[in-house]
C-alpha cells in the first residue's frame, strides 16, 4: 500500500437523484451505507487526505456542484444530499463523468498526478457498475486500490458482494471496513 500521505478519497455518484429502474432499491442500500461514508470523510480530513467527487452530469455537462445538486435534489434524498455534498475547500474536488468509470473522459487521472496520489479509496453507487468500472480502470493505471465492503451500495446486496469479491480477487484491492481506518 502506497504512503498514506499519498492517498486520496474518490466518492463515486452519490449526488443523485435516483430517478431510475431499481433506483429506490439503490437509495435504500445507500441510506444504510451513508454513516460510514462520512465517517471516511472525517477520516480523510484527519489525516489530510483530498476528497474527490466523480459524479454524472445529469445532461448539464458542467461540472458545476450547486446546478447538479438542485437537479437532484427532491423530498427523499435532500437529507442524503445536505450531508454527503462537498464542501468548498481545497482539500474536496467535484468532476464530472459522462460514463461509468471515474477516469473515462474525466480529468481524474490529471489531478491524481497533481496531487501526488499512489493509493485511492473508492467508494459511493453504484458498487457492481461505476465503482466496479473506476477500480478496474485505476488498476489498468497501477494504483493501489481500496474499496471498503462497508463503503459501497448495489440496488441488489447480492451483486455488491460480488462486486467485493472481484474487486478483491482480481484488482488486487483491499476491501477492509471503513470503520476499521
Amino acid at each position: 500500500m502506497a504512503h498514506p500521505k499519498h492517498t486520496a478519497i474518490i466518492i463515486i455518484d452519490l449526488i443523485n437523484d435516483f430517478k431510475f429502474k431499481h433506483g429506490q432499491q439503490l437509495f435504500k442500500q445507500t441510506e444504510n451505507i451513508l454513516p460510514n461514508i462520512l465517517h471516511l470523510k472525517s477520516y480523510a480530513k484527519k489525516h489530510n487526505h483530498p476528497i474527490i467527487y466523480v459524479n454524472d452530469h445529469y445532461k448539464l455537462w458542467q461540472a458545476d456542484l450547486k446546478r447538479i445538486y438542485l437537479k437532484c435534489r427532491n423530498n427523499q434524498n435532500q437529507h442524503m444530499l445536505d450531508q454527503i455534498m462537498p464542501n468548498e475547500s481545497e482539500e474536496e474536488y467535484f468532476l464530472i463523468k459522462p460514463k461509468h468509470s471515474a477516469f473515462h473522459q474525466t480529468a481524474l487521472q490529471a489531478l491524481l498526478s497533481e496531487l501526488h496520489v499512489h493509493h485511492l479509496i473508492l467508494t459511493g453507487i453504484a458498487g457492481n457498475i461505476c465503482v466496479l468500472f473506476s477500480a478496474n480502470d485505476a488498476y489498468m493505471r497501477e494504483y493501489d486500490i481500496s474499496v471498503p465492503s462497508d463503503g459501497i451500495a448495489s440496488n441488489d446486496p447480492k451483486d455488491n458482494e460480488y462486486a467485493l469479491t472481484m474487486m478483491k480477487n482480481v484488482l488486487g484491492a483491499n476491501i477492509t471496513p471503513i470503520r476499521e481506518f
